[in-house]
């Protein structure tokens, strides 16, 4: 697309207009060529262990996001950098909803205790979603470096938190090191859970393997065994966890938000990969989350984390959002559209693509 096409397609947008539910990611009219931000769809959720329904978040994100309106009081102009979505992979989705029955039946046998009758015929079903777990991996971090290679800023939408792995290992191809700021109710660090390598509750140890990443830094911790305990305790410092009730009896004793997130942004390097899983959100905002658990961060809390981590001056080299389940309502993409444009912007403003209210320079 010629830049006079761009220009013109900015100066004909109305902010201010109703949502066009039949443009583009949050209404807008750019397309993945154009835009500075650039939106990857997995919708992934093969090894769910609890509840489903999250492969079909990049859809109801999509549809809630021309609800959003595009005006932020601390980034003016977020809208006309560009935010746009790339087309959901329909291979993929088929994919995941065929393993995805695959594992719900093997899943039911490993809770029944493994009887013998019928086990013959699950003994092959983790190496299997293991390999396709490994071309999803392989199909993305080609996907992902490709766009960060023609400068885009890149973020996941998933699908279940296994999704981002691929894009984890394009940013190490291009980085020499760089941490890892993940907002979760579960560490995520067991090593092929239930047998499946590329578990949505192996991510985190499966990012550890990549020698780039020189510290995970978890927020809103809830629940966690006593396997990913003992690896944090014995990680010689590279995994710092702040659980979720360790941050609230601070906030009860009366200290402040802002605090405990210098204490959190202190543990991270200058580059950062924000990964968010949506039930690190209190339940009442992402209700049709596949595993939620009570407590949580508030919307507004998140987000000052988030703002907070930029204004040190770190650069958010790229970002995931998983876990957004429709549910019943149309809630969960409404609260999950609003999450991804904040982190859109705020990835923007770290990589000095906008300008933010109050930031030097």
């Amino acid at each position: 697309m010629s830049t006079s096409s761009l220009e013109e397609k900015l100066a004909k947008f109305d902010p201010n207009g109703v949502g066009d539910s039949s443009g583009g990611l949050f209404g807008l009219p750019f397309t993945p060529a154009e835009a500075q931000v650039v939106v990857v769809p997995v919708p992934w959720e093969v090894t769910v262990s609890y509840r489903a329904g999250t492969a079909a978040g990049p859809a109801a994100i999509r549809d809630a996001s021309a609800q959003v309106d595009l005006y932020d009081p601390d980034v003016p102009d977020a809208w006309r950098l560009g935010i746009a979505m790339e087309e959901i992979d329909e291979t993929w989705a088929q994919q995941s909803h065929t393993l995805r029955q695959q594992s719900e039946e093997y899943i039911g046998w490993l809770e029944a205790g493994q009887p013998a009758k019928g086990g013959a015929g699950f003994a092959a079903v983790p190496s299997a979603i293991t390999a396709k777990g490994q071309e999803l991996l392989a199909w993305l971090q080609q996907k992902t470096g490709t766009l960060l290679d023609a400068g885009k800023s890149v973020v996941v939408l998933g699908g279940d938190h296994s999704t981002p792995l691929g894009y984890m290992h394009a940013l190490a191809e291009r980085h020499e090191e760089f941490g890892i700021l993940q907002i979760d109710a579960h560490c995520d660090l067991r090593p092929a859970y239930e047998g499946f390598q590329y578990s949505h509750a192996s991510i985190m140890y499966n990012a550890l393997q990549l020698p780039q990443v020189k510290k995970l830094v978890q927020v809103g911790i809830r629940d966690l065994c006593q396997q990913e305990a003992d690896l944090i305790a014995h990680s010689g410092g590279r995994v710092a966890m702040f659980h979720h009730r360790s941050l609230r009896d601070q906030m009860y004793e009366k200290k402040s938000w802002k605090k405990m997130c210098g204490k959190i942004i202190a543990q991270l390097p200058q580059k950062v990969y924000l990964s968010f899983d949506i039930d690190g959100l209190d339940p009442k905002l992402c209700p049709g989350t596949g595993t939620p658990v009570p407590g949580g961060l508030e919307f507004e809390e998140a987000l000052y984390l988030i703002r907070a981590v930029v204004r040190s001056g770190r650069q958010i080299i790229g970002c995931d959002l998983n876990e957004v389940a429709p549910g019943e309502t149309d809630w969960n993409g409404n609260v999950g559209a609003r999450l991804l444009y904040q982190m859109c912007n705020w990835m923007a403003v770290s990589q000095g693509h906008l300008k933010a209210t109050g930031m030097a320079g």
